[in-house]
């Protein structure tokens, strides 16, 4: 692994700012002095006073590995992801098979091993079946575990109190939430059905998984937690009104949290005129009131801890079905932060704030050892931003199903390099295949 210096890069870390060089040397930050001299076969990169950030952490993908090949998997998606100045991910269970047991979870890490170029880490999964497995669960095998409280598929939801309850009681790890009420939403589907039959317009979508259907369900997810003293980070906050449920304090001082993905941020429901399903997500992206909201508590408070990107890729066929055809998800690894760096440009966030609630908060939250700060010892996870427009059109895709939502969008920042456990992974507009991602240690 050759050492890499970066020249003249204006670091944005832990709140500040400076200006400064970093070296790297066996895949960990070495030095960071405001010159260093040169070394011998050393790489240099000038960054000619571009920001340095450390790498993003998504906490929620679904990189389709293993069973849908087709939508993408994880050396395709990881690939992507460094290109959106992720350098690290952890991946959600609802793959074929399931990630319900030890056996599985086994087996995506071995393909991760294998084929990821970013760092990877995987989510456990709930059944009404597995409680037993849950329960003795070594905490350190996973980055967390995921309860569908609503709207999944298969044999992962679970909506039944009382396993909700033997849930929240004896987990062992953090507990991730995806919280929609089934009951709200099959009353609402009903409804439309009977009105409009199957030829329901995409725009529908944040009327029949409305606002209530999330808040009553992340309302009971926060009561169980409250009642039995479970770590519980919400996922995808969608509503103004789910922000009432959470406590605007510093991370360290909380045991529930929650995460905004990206595209609740960029959308509202004024985008599903142009873009109609290709918008389908669950929890559904919703009014604009809903988006100002949900930018203002991650920009200005303490209310939502993290930011993700909920990456979930079907292919376009799939997309263009009927309302109750297409599937929900979007796949947006490939222009994460490109996309969230338009509130900084906004002036609606700081880039400080952009890198606490991507990096350093992440790496807090899951316990992740030695990464999600540009420090001297850790790994070297390092994006530098262009401030050069990305016009999302021209570049070429990544992301196996071929598409994006951002395809008429241009960007006022884009990743210029991308350095995953100090390998180059992304530079110069050329991704290299040989970066091989590291199993990120879970340090519980």
């Amino acid at each position: 692994m050759p050492d890499i210096m970066i020249r003249n890069a204006n670091m944005i870390n832990e709140g500040q700012s400076k200006f400064c060089d970093v070296l790297i040397k066996n895949g960990r930050i070495a030095k960071i002095q405001s010159s260093i001299s040169s070394i011998n076969n050393a790489k240099e990169i000038e960054a000619n006073g571009r920001w340095l950030l450390p790498g993003m952490i998504d906490d929620q993908v679904h990189f389709r590995d293993p069973g849908s090949p087709h939508k993408g998997c994880i050396a395709s998606e990881s690939a992507a992801a460094t290109i959106g100045g992720i350098t690290s991910y952890m991946d959600m269970p609802n793959t074929q098979p399931p990630t319900l047991d030890l056996d599985a979870l086994q087996a995506k890490k071995t393909i991760a091993s294998q084929t990821s170029i970013a760092n990877y880490a995987f989510h456990f999964g709930v059944s009404a079946d597995n409680l037993e497995i849950i329960k003795q669960l070594d905490p350190t095998l996973v980055s967390g575990v995921k309860v569908f409280m609503g709207a999944s598929t298969g044999n992962m939801l679970v909506d039944d109190p009382k396993t909700l309850g033997l849930l929240f009681a004896n987990v062992p790890t953090i507990l991730l939430s995806h919280c929609e009420s089934s009951p709200i939403i099959s009353q609402n589907e009903k409804l439309f059905r009977e009105k409009f039959g199957e030829d329901i317009d995409a725009s529908c979508h944040p009327i029949i998984r409305n606002e209530e259907c999330c808040y009553q369900s992340s309302k009971m997810a926060v009561e169980l937690a409250k009642k039995f003293n479970t770590q519980l980070h919400v996922l995808h906050l969608t509503t103004a009104r789910e922000l009432a449920l959470f406590e605007d304090k510093p991370l360290h001082e909380k045991r529930i949290t929650a995460e905004v993905c990206i595209h609740h941020l960029h959308f509202d429901d004024r985008d599903y005129k142009q873009l109609n399903h290709l918008i389908k997500c669950n929890p559904s992206i919703k009014a604009v009131s809903d988006k100002e909201a949900l930018i203002q508590a991650i920009a200005n408070t303490n209310l939502l801890d993290i930011i993700g990107t909920d990456h979930a890729p079907h292919t376009l066929d799939e997309k263009q079905r009927s309302y109750f055809q297409a599937p929900a998800g979007l796949p947006l690894v490939q222009h994460a932060l490109p996309a969230l760096l338009e509130l900084v440009a906004d002036q609606k966030m700081t880039i400080e704030n952009v890198v606490k609630k991507t990096s350093h908060q992440v790496a807090d939250l899951f316990r992740i050892k030695e990464r999600g700060y540009i420090r001297e010892g850790y790994w070297a996870d390092l994006v530098l931003i262009d401030k050069n427009p990305l016009i999302v059109a021209q570049q070429p895709n990544f992301m196996r199903c071929g598409w994006t939502p951002f395809i008429h969008q241009t960007f006022r920042h884009q990743v210029a390099t991308t350095i995953v456990s100090g390998q180059i992974a992304w530079h110069n507009q050329q991704l290299f295949l040989n970066c091989k991602g590291h199993a990120l240690e879970i340090d519980r």
